[in-house]
């Protein structure tokens, strides 16, 4: 990279750091922010980058991890609860869009084929933006968001079919399209051939052996990650897609949540570059007489997209809470909706028009539906009257899963560092009748426990990421036994940020150490050097009373 391109993507860096404080500063969100920054910089408004070619990249890179990250949330567990509603629901919300939104756009004077292209658009939300907003809510594992992620991953594979499917239309017959539908399905099963074989004997041993180092196991994910991100693009498929099989193909291991955490930092970084390389790329000049009907068309995406996803889970069995926080995620339109319309134009099916009428759509969407994401309880409370028309007497399904959930067992310990102290302290609990959960970062100590029946996790405890994996909402007590005063000060702000409110009781080496803890919110310091001595003087000093010839 030239030092032309280093100094604008340093550039960049200040103005979104700067955008970023005054929107923090205002509450406002600061992904709004971020693409605000993109369409000043863009071609759009001053111009003032040029290095298209290197943001490109990074944001591809960005989304690649963003992606890894979804498939490594979504294990085969969640898979078999949400797949059968995460099914419905996208492709419900996929008829829906693009039968009305295609009588709309005929409706307001355009083409067929524009028509069509624009309402297929419309069908498509922004995966990338609402995880964004999802993690940034702690939000991404709560039942609306992985039911949310689901149907995401339903619209996306749609977005692979119907650009493949609109490329075989350019001069296809009826046997070439046969063909092209007979190839895809060919891939898919290979595709999935490979993945199974893959996760059930190859993947398990090799993230083992990667896992002896942190370092070793972050790099490995970030390859993991890109390599099938490639090889899905030159499959025929799509970077995303290949991105999100990644993460899934290592979502069933013992190390996900290790792996999660260390790759949320990377993700937000290269993130910006997304959102900023989004709005260098918006085109408004193109806009021209498209101003009203864009207008009646975000209303549209806005409002009729959630109605029928909350009718569809409410039918389904789920409370009107959830259907409408689900519901909310598909209120705009994706950038993959931009760019399905721009390869409509480079196919030669519609004219410039159809990508202003879209690329004005997208803005509206994308803003104002990241407000009402933000801000969905408030909106939920206001609503709330008027919304039980989409819940059914009883939400069966979702009342089943709750009981579910209440039926998992709550640890009444978890366990921080287990070395030679803290296996001890957690296998006596254990024998003891208590239900305790481990914590270690190294993979040979995780498996020997689990081999002997412990409950334990892979994982680095001062991640706050990695906390938000970690059952601890009404645990009534965490231990920590970790070696030095600076990683136990880092779990205690780790554990303040996760919002846990149970007992914290931490070993300590000697009395300074022990008061440093204290007064960085330990609740219990234990001494187990100075209560082995004094144990060991008791023991002794009743053998010597006992038995005082003997003693002698």
């Amino acid at each position: 990279m030239s030092a032309a391109p280093f100094a604008e993507i340093a550039l960049l860096l200040g103005l979104t750091a700067a955008a970023g404080a005054v929107a923090t500063r205002l509450r406002q969100p600061v992904l709004i922010a971020y693409i605000a920054v993109g369409i000043l910089v863009g071609p759009a408004v001053f111009g003032l980058v040029r290095a298209h070619d290197q943001i490109d990249l990074l944001a591809q890179v960005g989304v690649t991890v963003l992606l890894f990250l979804v498939g490594l949330k979504l294990d085969l567990g969640h898979v078999r609860h949400i797949g059968p509603v995460a099914l419905a629901t996208g492709l419900g919300q996929l008829g829906f869009t693009i039968l009305f939104g295609f009588l709309i756009i005929l409706a307001l004077g355009k083409g067929v084929m524009e028509a069509l292209y624009v309402a297929v658009a419309l069908t498509f939300s922004s995966t990338i933006i609402i995880v964004k907003l999802l993690s940034d809510k702690r939000e991404l594992d709560s039942l609306h968001g992985r039911i949310a992620v689901g149907f995401l991953i339903v619209q996306d594979i749609a977005v692979v079919i119907a650009m493949m499917a609109m490329s075989a239309m350019r001069g296809a017959g009826e046997a070439e399209l046969w063909i092209v539908a007979g190839s895809l399905l060919a891939r898919v099963s290979l595709a999935a051939l490979a993945m199974f074989v893959l996760m059930r004997y190859l993947l398990p041993p090799l993230v083992a052996i990667m896992a002896r180092s942190q370092e070793l196991l972050l790099i490995f994910a970030i390859a993991w990650g890109t390599g099938l991100a490639a090889l899905g693009e030159w499959a025929g498929f799509s970077k995303e897609a290949g991105a999100f099989l990644a993460g899934f193909s290592l979502a069933s291991t013992s190390y996900r949540e290790a792996i999660g955490a260390r790759l949320t930092g990377i993700r937000d970084f290269l993130l910006l570059f997304f959102f900023i390389d989004l709005g260098a790329k918006l085109d408004f000049s193109t806009l021209g007489d498209e101003v009203w009907p864009a207008v009646i068309l975000s209303v549209f995406v806005l409002i009729g997209n959630p109605l029928i996803v909350m009718a569809i889970m409410g039918w389904m069995g789920y409370r009107k809470r959830t259907g409408f926080l689900a519901g909310l995620t598909v209120a705009q339109i994706s950038e993959f909706s931009i760019v399905f319309v721009a390869m409509g134009i480079s196919l030669g099916h519609v004219g410039i028009e159809a990508l202003g009428l879209t690329t004005l759509v997208g803005v509206v969407t994308i803003a104002l539906s990241t407000y009402m994401i933000l801000y969905a309880q408030p909106l939920y409370e206001r609503l709330s009257p008027w919304l039980g028309v989409f819940e059914r007497r009883r939400p069966y399904r979702e009342l089943a899963m709750e009981r579910q959930a209440r039926g998992a067992p709550v640890p009444d310990v978890v366990v921080f560092g287990l070395g030679r102290y803290g296996e001890r302290l957690a296998q006596r609990l254990s024998e003891s009748g208590f239900s305790v959960l481990g914590v270690d970062f190294d993979p040979e100590v995780v498996r020997r426990l689990r081999r002997q029946g412990l409950a334990v996790r892979f994982g680095d405890g001062q991640d706050p990421d990695f906390l938000e994996s970690l059952p601890l909402d009404g645990v009534p007590w965490v231990v920590s036994t970790l070696p030095d005063l600076e990683s136990n000060r880092a779990l205690l702000q780790a554990l303040t940020v996760r919002g846990y409110s149970g007992g914290v009781a931490i070993v300590a080496r000697d009395e300074a150490q022990g008061v440093a803890l204290e007064r960085a919110g330990a609740t219990t310091v234990l001494y187990p050097f100075r209560d082995a001595v004094d144990f060991t003087v008791e023991h002794l000093a009743a053998k010597i009373t006992s038995h005082p010839k003997e003693g002698r």
